[in-house]
């Protein structure tokens, strides 16, 4: 995939993830109240590099060609919205499945389900309606949705387990890791208590 291959095969998903910003963002500014706050802390976005995702196709054992990143990846674009609190990302995923011109794709909730290294996030992704011209294609992008102690958790670990790298001591630090996990997600029941406490 050359250059202009790559910025042809982008620039419809960079429209998507700009178009389901805003109607993030409008969420966030319509569901707001004093008395909980804003429903996410922070959003961060992005779009695949081409190495990135020639390496993704590689691994799936497909040509590295934009028709193939097309058929075979759903998370070209990518989205990730931080919540202080969990009830806030079942909330901004119930609102964002109610608008019916958005098509469900998948979903893996790793919240109530954490993945075995101790792992939490709600992963869903969308179908956005894209308009040019006289013609409307859906492009996907994958949301993340996660409390800062889950961003935290990911984070370090991502940082500590960076892939590609072996540590001798990597099954120790795997045992250690989903032991913090444990006590983040209890440090998040904890400040989950204080909800509107405030206001009482």
């Amino acid at each position: 995939m050359n250059d202009t291959e790559y910025y042809k095969l982008v620039r419809p998903y960079e429209d998507a993830m700009e178009m389901l910003l805003i109607r993030i963002r409008v969420l966030g500014h319509s569901l707001y109240n004093e008395e909980k706050g804003q429903l996410y802390h922070m959003i961060q976005s992005r779009i695949k590099t081409r190495e990135s995702i020639e390496n993704k196709l590689k691994k799936k054992n497909q040509e590295t060609t934009d028709k193939d990143a097309k058929d075979y990846l759903r998370d070209i674009a990518g989205i990730r919205i931080i919540c202080l609190f969990l009830e806030d990302i079942y909330t901004l995923v119930e609102r964002l499945m109610r608008q019916s011109d958005l098509v469900f794709i998948k979903e893996k909730d790793y919240i109530r389900t954490p993945k075995k290294n101790g792992y939490r996030s709600y992963h869903l992704i969308l179908g956005v309606p894209v308009y040019c011209a006289d013609t409307m294609e859906i492009f996907p992008v994958e949301l993340q949705f996660r409390t800062m102690e889950m961003d935290l958790w990911a984070s370090m670990e991502h940082r500590i387990l960076y892939k590609g790298t072996c540590r001798e001591d990597e099954e120790k630090i795997k045992r250690e890791l989903m032991h913090y996990s444990q006590k983040l997600c209890e440090v998040e029941n904890y400040f989950s208590s204080f909800r509107g406490a405030e206001k009482a």
